[in-house]
């Protein structure tokens, strides 16, 4: 449920935004930590608020299609069906730039990533600040990623000017990344859309080469979403204090201090929304072990073993 902000609080935030400040904000996959996309300074910021290497690009955010057009060098075909289908909602669309967004923002590319928001206080505030918004996920580099206010008050404190409250977030897993460099597209990270309903939009999504040396978006890196605590996907170290999260409970119940049941009925949407928050409550038991389930690998679940895989212990 989405909680209406009163306009003061959207205009004090878009004045933060437009003197070089940052602010948190709602949008219907994580809360997003955002600063005027054109100002260098304000973004490197974000960089040093947390503690996020600057080889790592941001997403910028947009109000609309004819906004995000305005930005790129060119905008393809495919590009375009997959705008205008899933606009606003949680799919970022990877193209060239244009010398309007700083080398700052895509970590030197020639590309940027770019979305429409799918919150009202998200679309409110890209519509009063009148600028494009730059807004990873607003925690520290590498951690959890936050799906309430409280989230994020509790990962960076006061590094944030303003934290705007809209509620929960709805989605609750990051937005699903498609490059049109190249030809096929590639499926750069899922998320909140599918592949299989991407695919029949601009038909069948390449994979990036296993070396493609600096990230070409956010959330390629191999240890994001960590949470402290070991997770352990798909294996249980047999030891320890150890909780379980999961899509259904698990076989031996009685071995878990703690369990994380994120679905009722094997619901997908319902597990990629509850997912992040379970993490962080398991992270605060006190546990010496998280094992996680893997999902089906379909729809959703692709998304939601991305991010388990990515904040699981290998080896």
């Amino acid at each position: 449920m989405v909680h209406p902000l009163a306009s003061p609080d959207i205009h004090k935030a878009a004045k933060i935004i437009k003197q070089g400040g940052l602010v948190a904000f709602p949008t219907e996959t994580v809360y997003g930590l955002g600063a005027d996309a054109t100002n260098p300074a304000a973004v490197a910021r974000i960089f040093e608020t947390k503690d996020r290497p600057t080889f790592d690009p941001l997403i910028v955010h947009v109000p609309g299609l004819a906004q995000a057009e305005k930005l790129a060098a060119s905008f393809p075909e495919g590009a375009r069906r997959l705008a205008k289908r899933f606009w606003p909602g949680p799919i970022t669309l990877v193209v060239p730039k244009t010398s309007a967004i700083p080398d700052l923002v895509t970590a030197g590319l020639p590309s940027v990533a770019l979305r429409v928001p799918d919150h009202p206080t998200a679309l409110e505030l890209l519509a009063e600040c009148g600028q494009p918004l730059a807004a990873p996920s607003a925690n520290r580099f590498g951690q959890v990623s936050p799906t309430t206010a409280s989230h994020v008050k509790g990962s960076l404190g006061d590094r944030v000017d303003l934290v705007l409250d809209g509620g929960p977030c709805r989605v609750g897993v990051e937005s699903t990344i498609v490059s049109f460099l190249s030809d096929p597209p590639l499926l750069l990270r899922p998320g909140g859309i599918s592949t299989e309903e991407i695919e029949v939009l601009v038909g069948p999504l390449g994979k990036p080469p296993k070396d493609e040396g600096s990230p070409p978006a956010p959330g390629r890196l191999s240890d994001h979403y960590a949470t402290k605590t070991p997770l352990y996907l798909g294996r249980d170290p047999g030891k320890g204090r150890r909780g379980f999260l999961g899509l259904a409970m698990p076989e031996n119940p009685d071995d878990y201090e703690r369990i994380e049941v994120i679905a009722s009925n094997g619901d997908l949407r319902e597990a990629a929304a509850n997912l992040f928050a379970a993490m962080r409550r398991l992270d605060a038991g006190g546990l010496d072990a998280i094992v996680a389930s893997r999902a089906p690998e379909e729809g959703l679940g692709r998304a939601i073993n991305d991010r388990l895989l990515k904040a699981s212990r290998k080896g």
